[in-house]
């Protein structure tokens, strides 16, 4: 009989810690491990559907127990303006602000940039501000969003830019700030090549708009492109900078910008809802993060590209990927509807058949994410080992031969 892994929501009281349920035994969830599997059998789950799935390890956990702690909207607290002062340090900005989330973070950027209701931020179609922060934008700042087309490499043409920028007319928004993703998460990773940023800035100039980019993953970038992020991000006038994904802490993003423009986030963040008080017990967890995770990221990008040659090497063309185009800690799988749809895909990665263990060497649980009608998305993660990778290889290789009909 086959076993599909489920996750379950511990409801003891622990803070929403997630179990991995495995034909009735538990494990705490993070990604990757043992769980105990039906007949005794054991299970490797590999949860590869996001780096949000990390959680805090012991030194973390520590770190935010041992947190010295004060009333952050009042500016008291020292854990938090220390998170913020090491980030506005590491992207050479002067200031910045501990914010919930990446999409808050996003949010109070753009109404600041555009400070007035019927004003145009123009952004890629494929970039997260466009497609995953439900219009946050236009629902709550009254702003126009114009898409650009996204190419393949997470950019967008300039050319289509400055034709976008319509004249001053009353019938018209106001044009007044351009938004970019790095990495760029729905083209598979793609770190934005530092030539197009520095043109893209010229650009900008020229047509006197502002920039903001959205940072979630910028340190992956950073570590690609082996440069610092202060040279990531020199000509943007905002960044947001995730906490909760590659970097492992459990909740947060930092906003960073000039002196004066963080503290006009600061009382927008309280608006909606984002002061936190003693949110120095979360903010200690991105300090760790930078201190210990942080020089640790390239070996997510590795896993990846060893993920991506195996795939590769496979026979048959059911699943297939692209090595060159994987940038840092996502992956896109392409399927063959031929021979499987990303939704068959991904539940038979996470199925474990009868007879599997004994071609595989183990049963190995993988999660991953459909994406659209040919393509599957994984993303890996602090909270995924090297013998997880070699697990979840040996699964993937037997599973897409066999949907070839080239199992041996």
């Amino acid at each position: 009989m086959a076993d599909v892994a489920e996750k379950t929501t511990n409801g003891n009281g622990d803070g929403g810690r997630e179990e991995i349920k495995v034909e009735g035994e538990v494990k705490e969830g993070g990604g990757g491990g043992m769980g105990v599997g039906g007949g005794g059998g054991k299970t490797r789950l590999v949860d590869l559907r996001s780096d949000t799935l990390t959680c805090p390890s012991a030194g973390m956990k520590k770190a935010m127990v041992e947190a010295i702690l004060g009333d952050d909207v009042l500016g008291e607290d020292p854990t938090v303006n220390a998170l913020q002062e090491r980030m506005a340090q590491l992207l050479g900005k002067e200031s910045g602000v501990f914010v919930p989330s990446g999409t808050m973070a996003n949010l109070i950027a753009v109404l600041i940039h555009c400070d007035r209701r019927g004003c145009e931020v123009f952004v890629g179609d494929n970039c997260h501000i466009f497609l995953w922060e439900q219009g946050g934008v236009a629902q709550f700042g009254g702003v126009h969003p114009k898409s650009l087309k996204t190419l393949p490499d997470g950019t967008f043409s300039l050319t289509e830019l400055r034709q976008a920028v319509r004249r001053d007319n009353v019938h018209f928004p106001r044009p007044a700030l351009v938004c970019v993703e790095n990495t760029h998460n729905m083209e598979g990773g793609k770190v934005l090549p530092l030539s197009w940023l520095d043109e893209l800035a010229v650009t900008c100039r020229e047509l006197g708009l502002a920039l903001h980019m959205d940072g979630a993953r910028l340190l992956n970038a950073s570590v690609c492109l082996g440069v610092s992020p202060e040279r990531i991000v020199r000509h943007f006038d905002s960044v947001s900078v995730c906490l909760s994904k590659g970097l492992g802490a459990p909740v947060g993003s930092v906003l960073v910008s000039s002196a004066q423009f963080i503290e006009r986030a600061k009382r927008l963040r309280k608006g909606l809802g984002g002061g936190m008080r003693q949110s120095g017990v979360l903010a200690a967890a991105g300090l760790y993060s930078l201190q210990h995770v942080y020089p640790r990221l390239s070996q997510d990008h590795q896993h990846v590209q060893i993920i991506a040659k195996a795939v590769n090497e496979c026979v048959g063309g059911a699943v297939t990927c692209d090595p060159g185009g994987a940038h840092t800690n996502i992956l896109m799988l392409t399927c063959d509807p031929a021979c499987v749809t990303p939704d068959q895909f991904c539940l038979r990665m996470e199925t474990v058949e009868e007879g599997e263990e004994e071609a595989v060497g183990e049963r190995v649980s993988c999660r991953m994410i459909s994406i659209n009608g040919t393509t599957v998305r994984l993303v890996t993660h602090n909270d995924i080992s090297s013998d997880d990778v070699d697990a979840l290889v040996k699964k993937l290789v037997y599973v897409i031969n066999s949907l070839s009909g080239s199992q041996r």
